[in-house]
């Protein structure tokens, strides 16, 4: 029978979490975002090709697929 107070201290601790809305500092995600975007364009430069791995299979056994 103690568990209603429990409960609802619960439900108001997760409403006080879900409405809390701090001040956004824009200087800190401007830092942040300007830091990952030079980062990122280094490790988008490579490109994996793994076209050349199967071309062999496909010379291969390209008669045994081929349509009579």
């Amino acid at each position: 029978m103690g568990r209603g107070r429990q409960k609802a201290k619960a439900t108001r601790q997760a409403r006080e979490m879900k409405y809390f809305s701090p001040d956004t500092d824009y200087t800190a995600l401007e830092r942040e975002l300007s830091k990952n975007a030079g980062s990122q364009s280094k490790s988008s430069g490579y490109q994996y090709d793994d076209e050349g791995d199967y071309s062999e299979y496909a010379d291969k056994y390209a008669d045994d697929y081929q349509e009579k």
